[in-house]
């Protein structure tokens, strides 16, 4: 008896932390569709846990700058996908698949970049699109997009 109410303890309590860590994992709040963001200037990077976040400019429908903020994963876990704090700095010019909260205010979970030389980098996430598909080169020191290939994670 003593057992079973130890056992039926451990698992409410791992139960009760389970919920709240995976609600704040979740994407519901974002669009599950990918929207492209062509000609963005980035300028901020916070490599810092437990998101990083890329802030960037891109030009809106009335041709003045929009201001961005997407979140990625870790810095650990970027590491392994071949991202340092130096893949992106301000003033570089990349391509974003982010994507948008649902609000539709200017911000989102990137699912990749695609640097000015044509090299990609992913988000540690996953996502769709081109994910899985090594474009090779980069600055990661990993050809850009760590591993490269399926996405062994």
């Amino acid at each position: 008896m003593k057992t079973t109410l130890t056992a039926l303890s451990i698992l409410a309590g791992v139960l009760a932390v389970a919920s709240p860590a995976l609600a704040h994992h979740g994407n519901a709040a974002y669009d599950g569709t990918v929207t492209i963001l062509k000609d963005a200037t980035v300028t901020k990077l916070s490599w810092a846990n437990p998101h990083t976040i890329i802030e960037f400019d891109v030009k809106g429908d009335n041709g003045q700058p929009v201001h961005w903020a997407a979140e990625l994963g870790s810095p650990s876990a970027l590491g392994l996908l071949g991202w340092t704090k130096t893949s992106v700095s301000p003033g570089d010019k990349i391509t974003v698949y982010v994507h948008q909260a649902k609000t539709k205010n200017p911000v989102g979970r990137i699912d990749h970049i695609v640097l000015a030389d044509g090299s990609s980098l992913r988000d540690s996430a996953g996502g769709g699109g081109n994910n899985d598909v090594d474009n090779g080169g980069g600055r990661g020191g990993r050809g850009g997009r760590g591993r490269g290939g399926a996405n062994p994670y």
